[in-house]
């Protein structure tokens, strides 16, 4: 009797975790995004194309905003059907709200607006005596009114319809001083805050605002950046470098990591989720090693 007993609990046991397999597969394998309509700021290339490769593979329609016309037209004639370009300098709040309204126009909706499109300003930080405030305004409007002009729009199409989630990219530069040249990281420092300003607001009527921090990614724009300071120093090199400043060990951070970290945060995955920073990097930001100097 007790070997008939047990033999039935292997068998309950076999029939649950062969149906545990299959309710796992089928949720891995879904596609998080189908019907949804999203806008992605900055995504000819870097984070941003990656971002759009990993919301039209999920069923999203999208819409890739960026000021290059080359490669904003060749990433979406890349990603096929459900991409489309328009032209969009961010900081021109007139062409933001033309961005919004081709979505709205040839989709009916905005369901995901991503303000990613983001300039590190000079390469070669000056000190704060010598710093150009021309340059600061330049970046300041790109990183931080282009930011609050994406906010401002989406939310003018998405708060009638009781829905919608708009995310920004930060960076951990915006976490800690002296990763970047400072008109970058004061930006970056801006928008966590913008996004708890706005999500305060927006939360009544059903938006979502969050934003991503990533760690220092080998894109084509951090690899000229560095490349300035590097001088002489070969692409594979540079990347190197980039690579190197992990902490967490065996691992980098990739474009894939932040493109899927902006999946979750626009998902139904993450409907709870608003006002938040979710932060990229591996522990980078979580503590500071201290070195003690030598007794002997």
């Amino acid at each position: 009797m007790l070997r008939s007993f047990v033999r039935e609990i292997e068998i309950i046991g076999n029939d649950l975790l062969r149906g545990g397999f299959r309710a796992f597969s089928s949720v891995s394998s879904r596609r998080r995004l189908d019907g949804k309509v999203a806008l992605i700021t900055g995504a000819a290339n870097g984070l941003g194309r990656a971002t759009a490769q990993e919301f039209v593979d999920h069923g999203a329609h999208v819409i890739i905003a960026d000021i290059d016309t080359t490669l904003g037209s060749q990433a979406a004639e890349q990603l096929g059907p459900t991409a489309k370009f328009v032209q969009c300098d961010v900081a021109v709040e007139s062409e933001v709200a033309a961005a919004v309204n081709f979505a709205v126009v040839h989709h009916g909706k905005l369901d995901i607006m991503y303000n990613n499109a983001g300039i590190t300003g000079p390469a070669v930080p000056p000190s704060l005596a010598e710093l150009d405030l021309a340059e600061f305004d330049r970046v300041m409007r790109v990183n931080v009114r282009g930011v609050v002009a994406g906010i401002k729009h989406a939310a003018r199409v998405m708060v009638p319809s009781g829905s919608g989630s708009i995310l920004c990219t930060s960076s951990i530069s915006g976490l800690m001083g002296g990763l970047g040249p400072h008109p970058y990281s004061i930006s970056k420092h801006a928008i966590p805050g913008i996004v708890r300003a706005a999500a305060t607001e927006l939360c009544r009527s059903g938006v979502r605002v969050n934003c991503i921090s990533p760690a220092p990614v080998a894109t084509a724009m951090a690899v000229s950046g560095i490349g300035e300071v590097y001088k002489g120093v070969s692409r594979e090199e540079i990347v190197g470098i980039i690579n190197g400043l992990g902490v967490l060990k065996g691992a980098k951070c990739e474009e894939g990591d932040v493109a899927k970290a902006a999946l979750y945060l626009v998902s139904d995955d993450a409907k709870y989720i608003t006002g938040h920073n979710l932060v990229v990097d591996g522990g980078f930001t979580c503590f500071k090693n201290l070195e003690f100097p030598s007794l002997h």
